[in-house]
């Protein structure tokens, strides 16, 4: 489990795509501390380690979690935001987010508001109706709140600090992001889908 709260943003220094892919990135963290085996969110993407050394580690992604994400373009020099797995104890700053994307999104606008950015994405079908106003999503691993949300599109704010400190600094209209609805959203629409086929 994660927070939404990104702590590093990496680098893809090397993708083997032979059998189940094998990615290499970069940090700035003190790799010593990450256990072979540890779940890390890369871009929202729940993935788990099995080499580490002084600067990077590594992680492997079958190929369901490529065909279902944005990992699926990911270019060697690509950023990602980073988020060590939730430990007991720690502080809960954004919400419940389980790195297990529903959905890719597409940037449709920007706007600068004030001191932040307005940003507009365009989301598939199969998720009309599981974001609400108000609510929580994960995009790209990144916590935020939903401004408005209506058919096939939501809205969100990012300020400052969320701007320079995470991958959306460098983000353009047309990007796609890996998405994640609030955990509650996906097993209501769950429990309401098994009622409506009895």
């Amino acid at each position: 489990m994660f927070t939404g709260i990104i702590t590093d943003i990496g680098e893809l220094v090397s993708l083997d795509k032979q059998g189940d892919w094998r990615l290499r990135i970069k940090t700035n963290w003190e790799t010593t501390e990450i256990t072979i085996g540890a779940s890390i969110a890369c871009s929202g993407i729940c993935l788990t380690v099995i080499e580490r050394d002084d600067n990077y580690f590594d992680v492997a992604a079958s190929m369901e979690t490529v065909s279902v994400t944005t990992l699926q373009n990911w270019q060697i020099g690509k950023k990602i935001n980073l988020e060590k797995a939730l430990r007991m104890g720690d502080e809960l700053g954004g919400h419940i987010v389980s790195g297990h994307v529903d959905g890719i999104a597409t940037i449709t606008d920007i706007k600068p508001e004030k001191d932040s950015q307005h940003i507009c994405f365009e989301i598939q079908d199969t998720l009309n109706g599981l974001i609400a106003s108000k609510g929580s999503v994960s995009i790209d691993g990144i916590s935020l709140t939903v401004n408005s949300a209506a058919n096939n599109s939501f809205d969100v704010n990012i300020i400052a600090h969320t701007w320079r400190e995470t991958t959306l600094g460098n983000c353009a209209v047309g990007d796609t992001v890996n998405l994640e609805i609030d955990m509650l959203a996906r097993y209501v629409a769950r429990l309401l889908e098994t009622q409506k086929n009895q």
